[in-house]
């Protein structure tokens, strides 16, 4: 059977008070999932509402992201996405929670979604997350009562970078604060540069710049287990 990777997008598709849209953010996506299909590995997609995820930072000058939204097969996923309910975990070699501010708001708090990242990680498969994808980390735990988290190293948007976009005051928390508060080291590049960390079989990254990287270190991981 082709191995399968469940790719986690936000159903939140407004700015906190602001008036503006939000959503999942499309170069987080895309990279990561042409690393996944160029070798081998099939996606699906799931989302904390399921049905059609809401779509911000569309690029077209990114030839990634065009042939992405060039596609129909692609483009009909991330607009029919599974609820939670209709995911079965051990179909999955891993899953990847992708980023944009939206899962600030739907990610640490829906259970079922927790729930899966544990099954899937507690039968030796990866965890990953970029950006402000880690959200969906923060209240993960493992059959033994311990957070997914604890005692790994993470990387995840900063508390530098959330101030950089001007956004501070509108998202419900700092999400570098929140993993701090866990106990979980967090480690950082400057603002907008790559930045990845592998801790056993959880893969983060800090920001859209390392979404190509956080894909190719989960491939790195998964062949390692189907050699």
């Amino acid at each position: 059977m082709q191995p399968k990777i469940l790719i986690v997008l936000t159903s939140h598709a407004t700015l906190g008070n602001t008036r503006k849209e939000t959503g999942y953010y499309l170069p987080e996506v895309t990279h990561p999932e042409a690393v996944f299909t160029r070798n081998g590995f099939s996606v699906d997609y799931v989302s904390p509402k399921g049905g059609k995820a809401p779509m911000v930072g569309v690029d077209i000058t990114d030839p990634v992201n065009k042939a992405f939204l060039d596609n129909p097969e692609k483009i009909a996923q991330v607009e029919n996405t599974l609820a939670p309910h209709q995911v079965n975990p051990a179909e999955y070699n891993a899953i990847f929670y992708a980023g944009g501010h939206g899962t600030m708001w739907d990610f640490p708090e829906n259970t079922e979604l927790a729930n899966i990242a544990a099954s899937i990680y507690e039968r030796g498969g990866v965890v990953g997350a970029v950006c402000h994808g880690p959200a969906g980390l923060l209240n993960t735990k493992l059959s033994n009562g311990e957070y997914l988290v604890a005692g790994k190293t993470v990387s995840c948007f900063t508390n530098e970078e959330e101030a950089a976009v001007g956004l501070t005051e509108v998202v419900p928390f700092l999400l570098e604060t929140k993993f701090t508060e866990l106990g979980t080291c967090v480690e950082k590049a400057s603002n907008f540069q790559p930045k990845v960390s592998v801790s056993e079989r959880l893969v983060t990254g800090q920001n859209p710049a390392s979404a190509s990287l956080i894909g190719k270190e989960i491939v790195k991981l998964l062949k390692l287990q189907l050699v």
